[in-house]
């Protein structure tokens, strides 16, 4: 089970519904007819009732229908969570222990929950002792012997492990509590290494080694039925998914028959934006002046979705840029061509990076030098 949680990407509170059974391992017969009724009972969680049929089933189950995790945790969490912020008393605590031994266990393995949504558990709060069930008073003539029978009888080993006055655990509520403990110990480094590489992602500056350049082929490209200033291009960037549509303003600068199945450069990771009602995914990285704008042009021999980079910068670039942090603004300003129409990235105090495939050979525009590259 902790293997599992590791790997598990927790779901956000607000879209458990939407979460599927296929994200857990397949439950065997008996396990979905317990999901079935906990699913059913969670509708009713402000009877009293059913709380303490839930309370009794995670007793000795890490999770609702057993030791593993299960769809029906996060349905059930989520009706679970407004109703446990309500207890406040020792007494709530202590007679729905098992609840919110296990509500803390989701929300730190399987549910994403907003910090102030959280429910602050503290396991270690002493609370009354639960008591399961009481027993018969001994009869008259057995209450003496009664003491001595016991302690004959009774393990070594339990009178070791019971702590004084309480009941020793059973072997099933031990094992519940150990997975329980290594699950959230798991989950709790799996936090961390993403908390710490995303504060290591954080303190790298922007750079053009984050921007996703890639070759583009058009297929088509047809002006944009309700924008003058658009075209509106099918281009392939080597995708599972297949081709892109991309809406770009160069209606005034090149001619439609241009546009047609030629090989460009393409910024691929911006986020997606609509134009006149038409989402554009991408963009085609041009050369521009004040009168003029041209196409950058990949190697020859160039296929869709061959990765471009600048010289020193080929790194893993960002699955899509957030548009707060501003990166695409920082490193396009040094994006400009040198007088043999090479494209270059100029960062201060260091030799211009020129844009190439990776066999190293140069992308270059066509006409314009010292141009403006965006």
């Amino acid at each position: 089970m902790a293997a599992f949680l590791t790997k598990f990407t927790r779901i956000p509170l607000r879209d458990i519904s939407k979460a599927a059974d296929s994200l857990f391992p397949e439950l065997n017969a008996e396990a979905k007819a317990l999901a079935a009724q906990f699913t059913t009972l969670s509708n009713r969680l402000n009877e009293q009732e059913s709380l303490v049929t839930l309370n009794n089933n995670l007793r000795t189950r890490t999770f609702i229908v057993g030791h593993t995790p299960a769809k029906v945790d996060l349905d059930v969490f989520a009706k679970v969570l407004p109703v446990a912020h309500q207890w406040k008393l020792a007494e709530e605590y202590a007679q729905f222990r098992h609840i919110l031994r296990w509500a803390d266990l989701v929300q730190n393995t399987l549910v994403e929950v907003p910090e102030e949504e959280q429910l602050k558990v503290d396991l270690e709060k002493e609370v009354p002792r639960e008591i399961k069930e009481k027993k018969k008073p001994a009869k008259e003539g057995q209450a003496k012997d009664a003491p001595k029978e016991a302690a004959k009888g009774a393990p070594k080993e339990a009178a070791k492990d019971a702590p004084k006055g309480k009941k020793p655990l059973s072997e099933e509520d031990k094992k519940a509590s150990a997975e329980a403990a290594k699950a959230k110990k798991a989950a709790k480094a799996k936090a961390k290494a993403e908390q710490q590489a995303k504060q290591a992602a954080a303190a790298v500056p922007p750079n053009p080694g984050m921007i996703d350049l890639r070759v583009g082929f058009i297929q088509k490209a047809v002006k944009h039925p309700d924008a003058d200033s658009l075209y509106m291009s099918t281009i392939d960037m080597g995708d599972e998914e297949g081709p892109r549509t991309v809406c770009s303003g160069l209606v005034k600068y090149i001619p439609l028959e241009d546009m047609q199945e030629r090989y460009v450069v393409c910024v691929a990771n911006l986020k997606p934006v609509s134009m006149r009602g038409v989402k554009s995914t991408a963009m085609v990285l041009c050369a521009s002046n004040e009168t003029t704008v041209e196409f950058v042009n990949p190697p020859a021999g160039s296929k869709a979705g061959d990765k471009i980079f600048f010289e020193g910068y080929n790194a893993t670039p960002e699955k899509q840029l957030n548009p707060k942090k501003k990166i695409w603004e920082a490193v396009q300003p040094g994006f400009s061509t040198t007088e043999n129409f090479e494209v270059t990235y100029t960062e201060e105090g260091k030799a211009p990076a020129k844009l190439v495939n990776e066999k190293g050979e140069l992308c270059k525009n066509s006409t314009i030098v010292k141009a403006e590259v965006k």
